[in-house]
């Protein structure tokens, strides 16, 4: 063993990448950062397996245990392959997998293919770079047994990651997830994965798979009527250089849309995002682009996916005439309302409808179910948990839209995954409608607050990277479980829901509730009026979030800024008291 500062445990890990069977590009990459003496970059990267949690792997790519690579993405391959064949022994066994615009993705994506098809598994891979509901309609849509899509969402350039699917055309959730994780971890000896591709069991997907997404997107439309009278209605779309442009466009065009602006400076796909610092459509920089170009031609509406298409933010003018960008509570409030009136309108709002959100989204969505008799459902943050629910109910009731703050939403039942190509679509469909009625989409959202509350939402996302951030975000939530706040903001706290525990226990009353969901680190603050602080560590990312609510009544648009003013200071006081 050579001298450094590694701890014996990492060091070791490190050293045995240094020796066969790893290829000669990972021996002399790993063996550069111990002559450079880069002792740091080796113990994060050697410090532990990255991890595959419940949604898969995602992680920075690069060499070592803990970083995306053949190697790491080979033995989560294997292991979700042997789980497969487990479950599945008489038939078989088909995987769809899919890529986004990321850097490696599409060579990870025909590594994948190989391994699965040196297992005898079936396996569609798509032929380019498509969005990840896509690849949920296609595990759906030919009736495979799982399916992958290699994607960092909207992680910076240096992540990639790993989504693994079930048959349902859903992220891995309890018991596979779990199960699949034994699997990968019973793999100890890279001999154990099957490199070698077997090319007849790899079938490439194209254009008839496309054709048969839209064709099934187009159905979905509620009002085509207004889209009809208002088909050259001023769009402006960024892809943000991902897999947006693949699909977002022509599902504009099937629905009639007549005037769609694509941001050039962000049409190509690129996994270096050069245009952005984080691709991300809920950070107003990387928005710029398209705001820039929606003010340029007076756009109706604007709206960019992230890199595989399964996010989308939204711009619209507000009362000023100014753009102003929506977030994700708004935008899945307004389509929640609009997807329920247009159903009530024409008569089709059935008694076993329902919506879902997640325990972090706004309550507004609740209030407007609410208002239309429609049952809504809470779930734990992640949009598999929506996708599972609806799985689970299979059919005993309708579906009807559901989202989640974080810029994810779905209308219908075609996937089972948040869906930036149907939300797009609804989107402009919503903007047509009320443009039919002298209205703007922001115009809608105060009407939405007059009649349920002005409710405002703020996240607060502190990132702590590498090993003692992970230790400092752990320490984080066991403060605040061990010595939780009893006022926030100036106000007293009145129950605290601890979703690890599944326990709800009201602070004024002593009444201690079981909450009905899988455990979660997970801790909610409710104040006595009624405002709502979430802490969260995030799953994907070295990040804890804490997401606030607060509401207060709106007379009318004439209160708005004054209103959002008072919101903002609340929301700030609550903030400094808990993050």
């Amino acid at each position: 063993m050579m001298t450094t500062n590694l701890d014996p445990a990492t060091q070791a890990r490190a050293e045995a990448w240094l020796l066969a069977p790893y290829d000669e590009e990972t021996i002399g990459a790993v063996r550069q950062l111990f002559d450079t003496g880069q002792y740091t970059d080796l113990t994060d990267s050697f410090y532990k397996d990255l991890e595959f949690g419940t949604g898969g792997l995602r992680g920075i790519m690069g060499v070592g245990t803990n970083r995306m690579n053949k190697y790491t993405i080979g033995r989560a391959t294997q292991g979700l392959a042997n789980y497969l064949l487990k479950v599945y022994p008489s038939e078989e066994v088909k995987v769809a997998i899919s890529y986004d615009s990321r850097n490696n993705s599409k060579r990870f994506a025909r590594l994948v293919a190989d391994v699965f098809s040196a297992n005898g598994i079936r396996v569609y891979l798509f032929a380019e770079l498509r969005p990840t509901p896509h690849l949920s309609f296609a595990v759906r849509h030919l009736q495979c047994h799982g399916g992958v899509m290699l994607t960092a969402s909207h992680n910076p350039k240096e992540y990639n990651g790993y989504k693994a699917y079930w048959n349902d055309g859903g992220q891995l959730v309890p018991p596979h997830d779990k199960n699949v994780i034994k699997e990968v971890y019973a793999i100890e000896d890279l001999n154990e994965i099957k490199f070698s591709p077997i090319a007849e069991n790899i079938v490439l997907l194209g254009k008839e798979l496309d054709d048969a997404y839209l064709d099934a997107i187009a159905k979905l439309t509620i009002r085509p009527e207004a889209v009809a009278r208002q088909n050259d209605l001023k769009i402006v779309f960024s892809p943000i250089h991902g897999t947006g442009v693949t699909l977002v466009p022509p599902a504009l065009d099937r629905w009639g849309f007549t005037n769609v602006n694509v941001v050039a400076e962000q049409a190509t796909p690129d996994g270096n995002f050069p245009t952005v610092i984080y691709p991300n459509p809920e950070e107003e920089e990387a928005m710029s682009l398209a705001v820039a170009e929606g003010k340029r031609i007076g756009a109706d509406v604007i709206f960019a996916t992230d890199p595989d298409a399964d996010r989308v933010g939204a711009a619209v003018r507000n009362a000023k005439g100014d753009y102003q960008l929506l977030n994700g509570n708004q935008i899945g409030s307004l389509l929640v309302n609009y997807v329920l009136s247009a159903k009530r309108d024409q008569g089709d709002l059935l008694p076993d409808d329902y919506v879902v959100k997640t325990i972090v989204t706004t309550n507004l969505i609740a209030d407007i179910a609410k208002q239309y008799g429609v049952t809504y459902y809470d779930t734990l943050t992640g949009f598999k948990y929506i996708g599972e629910l609806i799985t689970l109910k299979n059919g005993n009731g309708r579906f009807l839209v559901g989202g989640e703050e974080s810029y994810g939403y779905l209308v219908g039942e075609l996937v089972r995954d948040k869906d930036a190509v149907v939300s797009a679509v609804f989107i402009a469909e919503m903007a047509a409608y009320y443009k039919d009625q002298g209205k703007t989409l922001f115009d809608a959202l105060i009407d939405l607050y007059v009649e349920h509350g002005f409710y405002k939402e703020k996240l607060i996302s502190l990132t702590k990277k590498g090993k003692a951030g992970a230790e400092e975000i752990q320490a984080m939530m066991e403060r605040l479980r061990s010595a939780p706040p009893q006022v926030i903001g100036g106000i007293d706290v009145e129950a605290i829901k601890d979703y690890q525990t599944s326990e709800s226990y009201n602070l004024k009353t002593g009444e201690r509730e079981i909450i009905n969901l899988p455990k979660s680190d997970v801790l909610q603050f409710i104040t006595v009026d009624g405002d709502v602080v979430s802490a969260r560590p995030s799953g994907t990312e070295p990040k804890i979030k804490f997401y606030c609510s607060v509401r207060q009544p709106l007379s009318g648009p004439q209160d708005f800024e004054r209103v959002s003013r008072e919101l903002d200071e609340r929301v700030e006081r609550i903030m400094q008291d808990i993050a």
